[in-house]
Protein backbone atom coordinates (compact mmCIF):
# COMPACT_ATOMS: atom_id res chain seq x y z
CA UNK A 1 0.00 0.00 0.00
CA UNK A 2 1.37 3.40 -0.95
CA UNK A 3 1.15 6.33 1.42
CA UNK A 4 1.77 9.15 -1.05
CA UNK A 5 -0.33 10.04 -4.06
CA UNK A 6 -0.34 12.51 -6.92
CA UNK A 7 -3.90 12.11 -8.14
CA UNK A 8 -4.76 15.79 -8.61
CA UNK A 9 -2.43 16.35 -11.56
CA UNK A 10 -3.81 13.27 -13.32
CA UNK A 11 -7.41 14.43 -12.85
CA UNK A 12 -6.88 18.18 -13.43
CA UNK A 13 -8.78 18.69 -16.67
CA UNK A 14 -8.51 22.42 -17.27
CA UNK A 15 -5.67 21.90 -19.73
CA UNK A 16 -3.49 24.74 -18.50
CA UNK A 17 -1.42 25.79 -15.58
CA UNK A 18 -1.83 29.53 -15.18
CA UNK A 19 -1.30 32.01 -12.38
CA UNK A 20 -2.92 35.38 -11.76
CA UNK A 21 -6.33 34.47 -13.19
CA UNK A 22 -8.17 33.98 -9.90
CA UNK A 23 -7.51 32.35 -6.54
CA UNK A 24 -9.09 28.99 -7.43
CA UNK A 25 -7.07 28.70 -10.66
CA UNK A 26 -3.91 29.73 -8.78
CA UNK A 27 -4.48 27.02 -6.15
CA UNK A 28 -5.23 24.33 -8.73
CA UNK A 29 -2.31 25.40 -10.89
CA UNK A 30 0.05 25.32 -7.90
CA UNK A 31 -1.11 21.82 -6.99
CA UNK A 32 -0.67 20.57 -10.56
CA UNK A 33 2.69 22.32 -10.98
CA UNK A 34 4.16 20.90 -7.77
CA UNK A 35 2.85 17.40 -8.49
CA UNK A 36 4.39 17.54 -11.97
CA UNK A 37 7.66 18.78 -10.46
CA UNK A 38 7.78 15.87 -8.01
CA UNK A 39 6.94 13.16 -10.54
CA UNK A 40 9.38 10.31 -9.84
CA UNK A 41 10.96 10.41 -13.30
CA UNK A 42 11.46 14.18 -13.35
CA UNK A 43 12.65 14.65 -9.77
CA UNK A 44 15.01 11.71 -10.20
CA UNK A 45 16.77 13.57 -13.03
CA UNK A 46 16.50 17.02 -11.47
CA UNK A 47 17.82 16.02 -8.02
CA UNK A 48 21.01 14.70 -9.55
CA UNK A 49 21.60 18.01 -11.33
CA UNK A 50 20.95 20.40 -8.45
CA UNK A 51 23.87 21.91 -6.58
CA UNK A 52 24.14 21.31 -2.85
CA UNK A 53 23.14 24.93 -2.36
CA UNK A 54 20.01 24.46 -4.48
CA UNK A 55 19.06 21.30 -2.58
CA UNK A 56 19.43 23.03 0.79
CA UNK A 57 17.55 26.14 -0.41
CA UNK A 58 14.67 23.97 -1.65
CA UNK A 59 14.44 22.03 1.61
CA UNK A 60 14.66 25.28 3.60
CA UNK A 61 11.86 26.85 1.52
CA UNK A 62 9.59 23.81 1.90
CA UNK A 63 10.33 23.50 5.62
CA UNK A 64 9.42 27.14 6.22
CA UNK A 65 6.08 26.67 4.45
CA UNK A 66 5.30 23.52 6.42
CA UNK A 67 6.18 25.14 9.77
CA UNK A 68 4.17 28.27 8.94
CA UNK A 69 1.00 26.62 7.68
CA UNK A 70 0.70 23.23 9.41
CA UNK A 71 0.14 22.35 13.02
CA UNK A 72 2.39 19.69 14.53
CA UNK A 73 -0.39 17.11 14.19
CA UNK A 74 -1.02 18.07 10.54
CA UNK A 75 2.71 17.84 9.81
CA UNK A 76 2.89 14.32 11.21
CA UNK A 77 -0.34 13.17 9.56
CA UNK A 78 -0.10 14.89 6.16
CA UNK A 79 3.64 15.17 5.51
CA UNK A 80 5.20 12.34 7.48
CA UNK A 81 2.14 10.08 7.01
CA UNK A 82 2.47 9.09 10.67
CA UNK A 83 -1.06 8.04 11.62
CA UNK A 84 0.07 7.02 15.12
CA UNK A 85 1.26 10.47 16.20
CA UNK A 86 -0.92 12.31 18.69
Amino acid sequence: MTKHKHDFVNDYDVGMIAFGVDRETDEHSLMAYLQKLTDDDLIGVLAGRLSEEEILATVDWAGKLLRKHLSDDEYHKLFLKDEHHS
